[in-house]
């Protein structure tokens, strides 16, 4: 596993992941991103399409994106798991920590909303 290459996704503020339906089209969507030891790792409400396609189908592609979804650079083949209580809640935190005012209230947003199950973190490991 390329650490640069973790760190160069990471680094940025959005992650393009494309998540494919059951017929095989794709379908990315921006998102926010951390580092988590050896993998990516990202935050959505455990309701969205994105989570009921990767536990379809598992494979997806990852590269760095603007708010949009515009990609500015390569898609990598990687390999997404839906993560426990407590592995999401440690992703919170350090999406707190790099999102700084902004994830503080968007995540306590979400957790008035929807409550902490209503939230669940993706890890994603880049395939080789």
């Amino acid at each position: 596993m390329d650490q640069t290459l973790l760190e160069q996704l990471s680094a940025g503020k959005y992650l393009l992941v494309t998540t494919y339906k059951k017929d095989g089209t794709g379908v990315p969507t921006p998102v926010w991103v951390v580092r988590a030891g050896g993998a990516l790792g990202i935050w959505t409400t455990a309701d969205s399409w994105k989570v009921k396609r990767i536990r379809n189908r598992a494979d997806v592609l990852v590269g760095p994106c603007d708010i949009r979804g515009n990609s500015t650079g390569a898609q990598l083949p990687a390999t997404a798991e839906i993560c426990d209580a407590a592995t999401t809640a440690e992703y919170r935190k350090l999406l707190q920590r790099k999102y700084g005012l902004i994830g503080r209230l968007t995540l306590l947003g979400s957790r008035l909303r929807r409550g902490e199950s209503g939230t669940v973190a993706i890890r994603i490991t880049l395939t080789d």
